[in-house]
């Protein structure tokens, strides 16, 4: 299949006689790259797979006004980070539990996920990162995972390039303090 540019998959979006195919089109570049973004804040698969349909239902209600002032995979992150932050946040208040509380169901989510294939390693890595801050989470997750650069990851959560510097850089040292006591 051929791979169409966003400016390609905009364009056909806007044509009415296209839209549903460009949506497609679009999703299917997007999906993987939204989902493991999504799973790495929330742990669990089937929360991922909710909050991934929340965004792309959000995206297509939303994409005509799209003004393509920032990437679509810029603005598609964003909306992810958002839903993600939403639903850890109804998740919270829904169970009346406190966010360290949340954290600790989500390490309880990692240890019985018969999905999760890494290896011990990667295992406490995971665990480390679920002990940081949601912000510094998602801001490592982003720079470690997905290899964005400082710029990127500022244009999806509107942060400055410094701030993000300094969020990944103490993130860092609060996963190797972790991972040398365990």
């Amino acid at each position: 299949m051929t791979e169409f540019s966003d400016s390609e998959i905009l364009e056909k979006f806007r044509d009415e006689k296209s839209k549903h195919y460009a949506f497609n089109l679009l999703v299917d570049k997007y999906r993987q790259r939204v989902y493991w973004h999504i799973r790495r804040i929330l742990i669990d698969h089937e929360d991922a797979n909710d909050v991934v349909q929340d965004v792309f239902l959000k995206v297509w209600f939303a994409l005509d006004n799209f003004r393509e002032e920032s990437k679509l995979f810029t603005w598609l992150y964003r909306i992810a980070t958002n839903e993600s932050i939403s639903f850890l946040n109804k998740k919270r208040k829904r169970f009346f539990i406190p966010l360290v509380n949340v954290e600790y169901q989500l390490a309880q989510s990692l240890e019985q996920d018969v999905l999760f294939t890494g290896d011990k390693i990667q295992k406490l890595l995971q665990q480390a990162i679920l002990k940081l801050p949601t912000q510094q989470r998602i801001i490592f997750n982003m720079k470690y995972f997905d290899g964005l650069k400082y710029e990127e990851i500022s244009e999806v959560l509107g942060l400055s390039v410094g701030g993000l510097k300094a969020s990944y850089h103490h993130a860092v040292k609060k996963i190797e303090k972790f991972m040398e006591n365990h």
